[in-house]
C-alpha cells in the first residue's frame, strides 16, 4: 500500500489536471460556438456556387476545354491534408493521418513508390503525423491555421491549381474532417483536381435555352476558380469545427476520467491513513500491556 504523502501528491497532481481539462473544455466551447457560426453560414453559399457551375456546366461546352477539368494520365498526386496545430484532441488528427495513408495504399500505390505523392500540409499536426512516416509533405502553408482567413486559405489553394495547371499534379485531393456535431466528425477525401462531373449531375442538364452575359466561356472561367478555393476553404472551417469539437469532448471524458480518479485515490488514502492509526494504536497498546506486565 502506498504511503499517505504519495497519495496526496498524487491527489494534488490529479486535482490540477482535472482543472486544467476544465478550463481547456470551456475554451474550446467558447471557440466551437465561433467556428460552427462560420461553418453554417458557408454551407449554403458553398452549395449554392456547386449548383451554379454545375447547370452552367452542363449547358455549356466551354467547360470541358477549362483547364481545371483537363483529365489526364496520374503521374504525380498532390493530397491537401488538414488538420490542428494542436493536440489534446482526442484521435482527430490520427485519423486524418491513417485515412491519408490509405488513400495512398489504395489509389496511388505506384505513384507513390516512384516519389510522386506530395502531402500539403494545412496544420502541424498532420504533416507531423506523416513526415514521421516517410510521406513527402510541403510545410509551405502549415501555420494557415494560426491565421486562419480566407486570404491565407486562398494561398494555399492557388498553390495547388497553379500546380495542376502547369502539369506539376496531375490530381488534386483534400482530407479533413466534417462537422456533425460536438461529438462526430465524418472524414472525408474529395478529389479537388481535375473537377469531375457527377452521375447525378449528368441526368440534370437542362434542355432551357441559357443567355449568357458575359459569354459562357468567361463565366465558367470566373466561377471554377472561386468554387476550387471556396471547397479548401470550407475544408478548412470544417476542420476548425471539427478540431474545437473534438477536444471539447476528449476534455469532457477526461474531466470524468479524473473525478472517478479521485475518488480512487481519496479512497486509498483513507484505508491508508486507518491502517496508520490502527497501526499506532496497537503499537501504544502494546507497549501499555509490556509495561504493566513488566
Amino acid at each position: 500500500m502506498p504511503s499517505l504523502k504519495e497519495v496526496r501528491n498524487r491527489i494534488v497532481s490529479v486535482n490540477s489536471t482535472q482543472q486544467i481539462t476544465k478550463a481547456m473544455k470551456m475554451v474550446s466551447a467558447a471557440k466551437l460556438r465561433r467556428a460552427t457560426d462560420a461553418i453554417v453560414q458557408m454551407r449554403p453559399y458553398s452549395q449554392k456556387l456547386t449548383e451554379m457551375i454545375a447547370t452552367v456546366s452542363a449547358n455549356a461546352e466551354g467547360a470541358q476545354s477549362n483547364p481545371y477539368t483537363n483529365a489526364r494520365s496520374i503521374q504525380s498526386v498532390l493530397i491537401i491534408v488538414v488538420t490542428s496545430d494542436r493536440g489534446l484532441c482526442g484521435a482527430f488528427n490520427a485519423n486524418v493521418g491513417k485515412a491519408v495513408v490509405n488513400l495512398i495504399n489504395e489509389k496511388y500505390p505506384s505513384q507513390f513508390e516512384a516519389g510522386k505523392v506530395e502531402i500539403l500540409a494545412i496544420g502541424k499536426k498532420g504533416g507531423e503525423y506523416l513526415s514521421r512516416r516517410g510521406y513527402n509533405v510541403n510545410n509551405q502553408f502549415v501555420d494557415t491555421f494560426s491565421k486562419l482567413s480566407f486570404a491565407t486559405v486562398r494561398t494555399a489553394a492557388e498553390f495547388a491549381m497553379n500546380g495542376f495547371v502547369d502539369g506539376k499534379y496531375d490530381v488534386v485531393e483534400v482530407v479533413y474532417n466534417e462537422f456533425k456535431n460536438v461529438a462526430t466528425q465524418i472524414l472525408k477525401a474529395e478529389q479537388m483536381l481535375p473537377i469531375v462531373e457527377k452521375k447525378d449531375d449528368q441526368t440534370k442538364k437542362s434542355n432551357v435555352d441559357y443567355i449568357f452575359e458575359p459569354s459562357e466561356e468567361e463565366i465558367i472561367s470566373e466561377l471554377i476558380p472561386k468554387a476550387l478555393k471556396l471547397q479548401v476553404f470550407k475544408a478548412v472551417l470544417e476542420s476548425n469545427a471539427s478540431e474545437h469539437g473534438a477536444r471539447m469532448t476528449a476534455m469532457d471524458k477526461a474531466t470524468d476520467n479524473a473525478g472517478e480518479l479521485l475518488k480512487e485515490l481519496k479512497l486509498i488514502y483513507n484505508r491508508s491513513r486507518q491502517a496508520a492509526i490502527t497501526k499506532e494504536i496497537l503499537e501504544i497498546v502494546g507497549g501499555a500491556e509490556a509495561l504493566a506486565s513488566a
